[in-house]
């Protein structure tokens, strides 16, 4: 269970099934420093649990810090995201493939254009099939039921991802933008206040 402060007075979320692809975007309300205003990008989600991305924290490391090899290939800025709290000792590789169809060599397509890189396999061979290549370290992660959990105590947005959210050279609007691009209520979120004197 995340640590979370009261969740501020905003309409609940629309109920929403999590699914890989999608993004999971958090309530204003949601304080937790780990995953105030960020967006989620859901590399699974299953009754064993759900695996995430968070998409919009860069680190202060360059990804030629830790994997060099990769330096030359990843989509600017090159720096490390922190994809969540969980194993940040490890590195999760994110690319954008400019097709629907198949995998290329060192790439598991996810959903849509939206694939997972193997970061062992040489990046001379698997960068010239992406058209956009980030590297997280760390991932967001949930037990079975904690998701759904957290879903119904109004935590998260659930909403469709656009194939450019993880590939952006500013991400530090993401979040805002994420919600305004909505066609629901959900939008309104995007200009909450977390004192409520000011809503």
């Amino acid at each position: 269970m995340i640590g979370r402060e009261r969740l501020g007075p905003l309409l609940p979320p629309p109920p929403a099934e999590p699914r890989a692809g999608a993004l999971l975007v958090a309530h204003p309300g949601l304080l937790d420093p780990n995953f105030r205003a960020t967006v989620v990008l859901l590399l699974n989600a299953s009754d064993e649990g759900a695996l995430g991305l968070v998409l919009n924290r860069p680190l202060v490391s360059d990804v030629v810090d830790v994997l060099p090899a990769w330096h030359d290939h990843v989509t600017e800025p090159p720096h490390l995201f922190q994809g969540g709290p969980v194993g940040l000792d490890s590195a999760i590789g994110l690319a954008r493939l400019p097709g629907d169809d198949g995998e290329p060599p060192g790439l598991k397509r996810l959903v849509g254009s939206i694939a997972v890189v193997d970061l062992d396999a040489p990046p001379e061979i698997v960068a010239p099939a992406a058209a956009g290549l980030r590297v997280y370290a760390g991932h967001a992660g949930w037990g079975p039921g904690q998701l759904e959990s957290e879903l119904a105590e109004g935590a998260w947005f659930v909403v469709e991802g656009e194939p450019g959210d993880g590939f952006r050279g500013d991400t530090e609007t993401l979040w805002r933008d994420v919600l305004l691009r909505q066609t629901t209520t959900v939008a309104l979120a995007a200009t909450y206040r977390s004192d409520p004197e000011v809503n």
